[in-house]
């Protein structure tokens, strides 16, 4: 399996990404998976990792930093935009129809967390992708809105909106608006904050476990606002008959989101629980990695075509 660095337009922003190409001999192109990284995460973290696994099973994968993070363009630094996201998606479908390796009618889509929101209107409107599975999906917007576990006090998100119209106004005014913290100084205030999802999150992003010196660690205020009216689920019918996969772990607090998603899904879909498996597991824990690739592997090879 080789990596080799790349980059990309996304409506007029470079976006930086890792190809991975697998080393067994094949006659012709192969079939592509894009791979999407989960909120405030870059591509050397759980999208590199599942990226490499299915080159591994002779996919084409191609992980990247979306817009605004990580390596790619963008201003301001840590603006997380639903809609970019979904722009930033397609524009990587995009860059791989233009790869030698690569047959144009045999790319899927993954998304992992955030992105397994984002894929599914991204595939809903560009039927380049042809198949699409997510991990430990998340529409990020809802969990904003109604937290992880979807019993947030309405009044959180509230407060919320009015930081954001307080930095913008504070941006008009030609000053430097302040940003959204999005991990506190220890485990423990992670717990406090966020329960135990709080906690892993924490251990993952900001530990030697996975930590990574251009993971967001703060999203700017209008991120917010921007996510405020977003339904990454809303038009999931329009994937139609294109078949969706899920892969969801069975301690995940925010396994309801997958479930709602999979319910509008018209089309053929498969819902996979990994047993034992919290949301953040399914990043890189391997006793639970191992199995998701499996799924993963079989759903695309299925669906785009034998990768040897």
């Amino acid at each position: 399996m080789a990596k080799t660095n790349v980059t990309f337009d996304s409506a007029g922003i470079p976006l930086a990404g890792h190809l991975y190409l697998p080393d067994t001999p094949e006659q012709g192109p192969r079939p592509a998976i894009v791979v999407g990284h989960p909120g405030s995460s870059v591509k050397e973290q759980t999208a590199g990792l599942y990226a490499q696994r299915l080159a591994e099973r002779g996919f084409v994968a191609l992980a990247f930093d979306a817009a605004y993070q990580g390596e790619s363009g963008g201003e301001p630094r840590g603006l997380e935009d639903p809609a970019h996201r979904v722009e930033d998606l397609k524009a990587a479908v995009s860059f791989l129809t233009v790869r030698s390796e690569v047959d144009t009618e045999r790319i899927g889509a993954l998304g992992i967390c955030a992105s397994g929101g984002y894929v599914l209107p991204a595939t809903a409107s560009d039927h380049r992708i042809k198949a699409v599975g997510m991990v430990s999906a998340a529409d990020i917007a809802r969990q904003f809105r109604l937290g992880a576990d979807g019993t947030q006090d309405p009044a959180v998100f509230q407060g919320m909106l009015d930081a954001a119209a307080q930095a913008r106004t504070t941006e008009a005014r030609d000053q430097k608006p302040p940003t959204l913290t999005l991990f506190p100084d220890t485990a423990e205030q992670a717990r406090v904050l966020g329960g135990e999802h709080g906690a892993e999150g924490f251990e993952y992003y900001r530990t030697p476990r996975a930590q990574h010196p251009r993971s967001a660690s703060f999203f700017t205020w209008s991120s917010i606002d921007k996510m405020a009216t977003f339904d990454a689920f809303a038009s999931v019918p329009l994937i139609g008959q294109r078949p969706l996969l899920m892969i969801v772990g069975t301690r995940a607090v925010t396994s309801w989101m997958s479930v709602e998603a999979f319910q509008r899904a018209i089309g053929p879909k498969e819902i996979h629980w990994i047993d034992g498996a919290s949301h953040v597991d399914l990043y890189d824990k391997k006793e639970y990695v191992d199995p998701a690739v499996d799924v993963l592997a079989d759903f695309f090879a299925k669906h785009l075509g034998q990768a040897v």
